[in-house]
């Protein structure tokens, strides 16, 4: 399961828009950003399926609410098509000053108009997708059926929208007229895949045949065949999903880390705001999740605390004893280390000092077992065991660690 960080960002009309980073496990090899669609928010399910497949490949993609919508500031009726775009391009700037710039635009239905426009203003992007997304943006005026004559007539009406009221200005009618999706298709520069259902009764898919063929090569067509605008059948976007996921891949170079950081930022562990637990870790350029178990509360979704320093403790043993063998041109076979831990009263603890004694009588127990493929000579185990207790995580943990904690100012 890929870890999902709560972020925020300054929008195009200087609004903080909510949005959420999907984490590779592992390290980072790109970024994308996900764009909605209209009146929608960064957590429809389409957005999430994707978002996960394409952080299962090593891409964090960033998903947010467009200004005014969703978990956004500001005041919807305010925005317009123009907006939309504007702020794919600051989530752009924000994924360029923290991780890196997006290579990967991923639009649904306006939002896949908006990234189509927006494409052009973002020179690092090598890719976009666009999922059931109309040729022009004035496409989206059909959905204010009988308020559209009130808009013109007054300068605003309130339309309902999937049973919500919106409303919406003249302004927003007078900027969807001047887009032309086509004609920003035209001049894209990266490679551009098109999906869309034939039954898609929202976007008709002569739209998808428009974009298509207004766009240059490289450009793949993928027809959703049974699939409604929304993807709210979850086959149907889990399908939509790992085909995007697997054709972005080939765009965003080797398998290897895009985003480098120094050993000097030290190791990140912040709250992603998924279950109980759940907590996002950067340690260089790799990702990972730390949790709890659900037997108390957590979602089980990565290593506890505990299981961590049990890690460290085998990976530290490990390695040390390769360090050995090599040294001592010692032909072994491959080395594995489990460790255990747990609580025991300090009485039952044979290797335990006096100085080791706490006030609750218990301490941590780490029993660690090693395993070397093959086996080894037995007039080499007391060796062993004496090269795997310099360990220097070993060390740290029998010794004494000044552990030193400051509040930062945000």
């Amino acid at each position: 399961m890929a870890g999902i960080q709560k972020v925020t960002f300054t929008g195009s009309k200087g609004e903080s828009l909510a949005a959420r980073m999907d984490m590779p496990a592992g390290f980072i090899r790109a970024t994308a950003i996900f764009a909605h669609c209209f009146t929608c928010s960064k957590d429809i399910l389409a957005a999430k399926r994707i978002a996960g497949e394409l952080s299962a490949k090593g891409i964090a993609v960033l998903r947010f609410d467009f200004t005014g919508l969703g978990a956004s500031d500001g005041d919807f009726a305010n925005t317009n098509f123009s907006s939309n775009v504007g702020d794919l391009v600051r989530a752009a700037d924000f994924l360029r000053q923290n991780y890196e710039a997006p290579s990967i635009l991923v639009g649904h239905s306006l939002g896949g108009a908006a990234v189509l426009c927006a494409a052009l203003k973002i020179p690092e992007v090598k890719a976009v997708a666009t999922i059931g997304a109309p040729a022009d943006a004035e496409h989206v005026v059909h959905n204010f059926g009988a308020s559209l004559e009130e808009i013109e007539r007054d300068g605003e009406a309130t339309v309902s929208l999937a049973g919500r009221p919106f409303k919406i200005q003249k302004q927003f009618l007078d900027d969807v007229r001047t887009q032309s999706v086509e004609q920003h298709t035209g001049k894209l520069k990266s490679a551009l895949m098109v999906l869309h259902s034939p039954i898609d009764q929202t976007v008709g898919i002569e739209n998808a045949a428009a974009i298509f063929t207004a766009a240059k090569h490289p450009k793949s067509f993928v027809s959703l065949d049974s699939a409604d605008h929304l993807l709210s059948n979850p086959d149907d976007a889990a399908y939509a999903a790992s085909v995007i996921s697997a054709w972005a891949s080939r765009y965003i170079g080797a398998d290897r880390p895009a985003v480098q950081s120094s050993d000097r930022e030290g190791v990140l562990v912040a709250e992603t705001g998924e279950g109980k637990f759940q907590n996002y870790v950067r340690s260089g350029s790799h990702r990972l999740l730390a949790d709890e178990p659900t037997s108390v509360g957590g979602l089980d979704s990565g290593p506890s605390p505990y299981d961590f320093l049990a890690v460290a403790l085998g990976a530290c043993t490990s390695m040390t004893l390769r360090m050995y063998a090599t040294f001592k041109k010692l032909d072994i076979g491959a080395v594995s280390v489990t460790v255990l831990h747990e609580k025991i009263h300090a009485t039952d603890c044979e290797a335990c000092a006096e100085d080791m004694m706490t006030p609750s009588g218990k301490i941590d127990q780490f029993e660690r077992r090693i395993s070397i493929e093959g086996g080894v000579d037995p007039a080499l185990h007391g060796k062993l065991l004496e090269i795997a207790d310099k360990c220097p995580v070993h060390k740290t943990l029998e010794g004494k660690a000044a552990v030193v904690t400051r509040i930062m100012e945000n």
